[in-house]
């Protein structure tokens, strides 16, 4: 393993960035609380440090709510997003449509769902999903069906665009709270009518299409390219494409599970019932605790395999027993997507990945310079470490082992030349 001290660099003025919080006050980002994303302020910084141009393309294979497509396509910029996750690719395409959309005509349309609500029918989801047997008041969810199915029947995009605003009401409207790798129940959370949440989503994407106006947004726009596929195997639908930069934060291994997080959204939209949901848990990234890993599978850096082979000898202490399985996926997972940016990328071409580590019983998990040193295997140099944040710890850990921060790191990696 290398030595990546010498490449390391604090760069602390960007911990806000590399998260959600800086798109709390942006206009459209703000719309869908997509609390993994970085933020568009992160994405435009790399641009302008890369020094990145209309000719360029790029990537982010772990693309979510889509906030690097956004930033490239207000700089000029083509660029194409992938996710595994159906959720996130509706997002992505779908912020992209307010831009076209009167703010006028949100209003209208709003107006006449609620006119007809009580004729509607209900709209089908995947009830027989747990957690939605019991996030919602009977009247609330009955509510909200009809909302649904009042928007199923409008003509695209609108019917788009309502449907985001609508996905973005229903924690609201629940018992739940998405916290950390859990959707959380609260009995005793205030619950807000649907209706009236949604009336005020209504407005706030009202406001914000007049604030994109004014910051000219819609002058520079560049529309993405943005698909469901996987990240493992993405050269296998980008064909004769070859990405010029990559700005990406792929999942944490750090038991996030977004399937459970993001649960309500799916159920009333993606998956239409609970072994569809169990599918695409498996298919994800396996950054969670109920990935499934053969037997036969282990990471191939030195590093990966010591720690995991501790914390097998230590499993009855962790949290979790299966989270040395975990980390064996995660470690396989990302050389395969680590590979595939070898594969695509044209040479000299940049690629710009945030991660975090981890720590469990005590046992520090370097992902930053472990992936680093897969990186530099297949063919990168790495250019940079930048620590952007130091995350403390679970206040078991702390209590038991101390506290030691983890970073949150910023990797630059530069293809080489064949």
């Amino acid at each position: 393993m290398v030595d990546w001290v010498e490449l390391m660099q604090e760069k602390t003025e960007l911990r806000n960035t590399i998260s959600y919080v800086g798109n709390k006050s942006l206009p459209l980002l703000r719309l869908f609380r997509y609390k993994e994303a970085f933020s568009l302020a992160f994405v435009q910084h790399m641009i302008e440090e890369l020094k990145l141009t209309d000719s360029d393309l790029i990537l982010d294979p772990f693309c979510g709510m889509g906030t690097t497509l956004l930033a490239s396509s207000f700089s000029s910029i083509t660029s194409i997003g992938i996710d595994k996750s159906p959720l996130a690719v509706f997002i992505s395409n779908t912020l992209p449509l307010l831009l076209s959309t009167e703010p006028h005509y949100l209003r209208e349309t709003y107006q006449q769902l609620i006119s007809r609500l009580e004729k509607q029918p209900l709209a089908p989801i995947a009830e027989d999903v747990p957690i939605i047997k019991i996030a919602f008041p009977p009247d609330i969810l009955t509510t909200l069906r009809k909302l649904k199915s009042g928007i199923d029947n409008l003509d695209t995009p609108i019917r788009d665009v309502m449907t985001l605003l609508f996905l973005s009401i229903l924690e609201g409207c629940s018992y739940t709270s998405k916290d950390g790798q859990f959707l959380r129940l609260n009995r005793r959370k205030n619950i807000v009518e649907p209706i009236k949440l949604l009336e005020n989503k209504i407005y706030e994407a009202e406001k914000d299409l007049y604030l994109v106006e004014q910051l000219g947004w819609r002058r520079k726009w560049r529309a993405p390219i943005i698909m469901q596929c996987d990240a493992r195997q993405m050269s296998q639908y980008l064909l004769h494409i070859s990405p010029t930069a990559i700005i990406t934060s792929p999942p944490y291994a750090n038991r996030y599970d977004y399937t459970r997080s993001y649960t309500l959204e799916l159920c009333f939209g993606f998956v239409r019932n609970y072994e569809e949901l169990k599918a695409l848990r498996s298919d994800m990234l396996r950054s969670h605790i109920e990935a499934r890993v053969n037997p036969d599978e282990y990471p191939s850096h030195y590093i990966a395999q010591e720690i995991i082979k501790s914390l097998e000898q230590r499993r009855s202490n962790l949290n979790n027993p299966r989270i040395p399985l975990m980390l064996k996926g995660y470690f396989v997972d990302m050389e395969l997507v680590i590979k595939e940016f070898a594969r695509i990328l044209a040479p000299k071409s940049w690629a710009v990945m945030v991660v975090g580590n981890v720590r469990y019983d005590g046992e520090t998990i370097p992902v930053d310079t472990i992936l680093c040193d897969i990186a530099e295997s297949v063919g990168f140099d790495v250019k940079a470490i930048w620590i952007a944040r130091y995350k403390g710890n679970s206040s078991q850990q702390m209590k038991k082992y101390g506290r030691l921060p983890v970073r949150e790191s910023v990797l630059i990696w530069r293809k080489r030349t064949k």
